[in-house]
């Protein structure tokens, strides 16, 4: 049985092993609206308490965690793939260079990276100098990538929830779902049509969004 905080038993046989690690997890994939959002986690010495996958926890202990997270990692790299570029890509190269954005953020903060837990069943870094461990629900069983899971929801949702997102598009209620579907959501598509921070070459949106395609003014 799935104990319900991770621990670190997976990190900690890698490292002792030589390896630099790093956990990642992403945020955003199946969002409507808004970027894709990654982030890679150094972890530091033992464990964070509280910490499990992100999408269990509330937002008030999600932030607090995401404060805690940040003091203990050795470092914490985002990648960031805008809906622009999830239009012109396509979701495997956006979850690629997302992927690959994270991890240069690590670097440039001169950690060296050579071993990767990934969240998921699918290795979409294809790089051959990492080695990337892919774990089927990962940020359940990794204290690492559970961490990962925290700063990229905090990140992501905060900025969803922020002035010049929410604020300026208010119809939409982004910060409260996030750029997911919903009643609100769906109903202001089919009224306004979509926003500049729409993927617009989604099929989700239906007779509401092909009938109306003009973006909302701002």
């Amino acid at each position: 049985m799935t104990s319900l905080f991770p621990d670190n038993a997976i990190e900690l046989s890698h490292i002792e092993n030589g390896l630099n690690v790093c956990g990642v997890d992403e945020v955003g994939r199946g969002s409507w609206a808004g970027p894709l959002v990654m982030s890679a986690v150094v972890p530091g010495e033992g464990t964070v308490e509280g910490v499990r996958d992100s999408k269990k926890i509330s937002q008030k202990k999600r932030e607090t965690l995401d404060v805690a997270i940040r003091q203990w990692a050795k470092a914490i790299g985002l990648g960031i793939v805008t809906n622009d570029e999830i239009d012109q890509w396509g979701m495997s190269r956006a979850l690629n260079v997302c992927a690959q954005r994270a991890i240069e953020d690590i670097e440039s903060q001169g950690y060296e990276v050579n071993h990767v837990l990934l969240d998921g069943h699918y290795d979409f870094i294809r790089q051959k100098r990492l080695s990337v461990e892919t774990i089927v629900k990962g940020d359940n069983v990794s204290h690492v990538i559970a961490a990962a899971s925290i700063i990229a929801k905090v990140y992501r949702d905060t900025y969803m929830a922020s002035s010049e997102v929410a604020g300026k598009y208010s119809a939409f209620c982004f910060e409260k779902n996030k750029g997911y579907p919903s009643p609100v959501h769906k109903q202001a598509l089919k009224d306004l049509g979509p926003t500049p921070l729409h993927r617009i070459s989604w099929d989700i949106f239906g007779d509401s969004f092909s009938n109306n395609v003009q973006e909302v003014l701002i």
